[in-house]
């Protein structure tokens, strides 16, 4: 899977998202929508992660998609 696909199937994701990292609300998915960037930005913001952290976070998030 690529990440094209976790933007198309962003809506089925959200609940999948939302066990993983609980801080992020409906509203926050909704302007994320699917990009990665997004998504990593809002999660430094939440949790206060380092960015390195974030994105290897968000690796093995994707990585359990396949």
């Amino acid at each position: 899977m690529n990440w094209d696909r976790v933007e198309g199937n962003w809506k089925q994701l959200k609940g999948n998202i939302k066990e993983k990292w609980g801080e992020l609300t409906d509203d926050d998915l909704d302007k994320i929508a699917g990009r990665r960037d997004q998504l990593e930005g809002k999660l430094q913001e939440r949790y206060g992660y380092a960015k390195d952290k974030v994105s290897s976070d968000v690796d093995d998030w994707f990585k359990t998609l396949r």
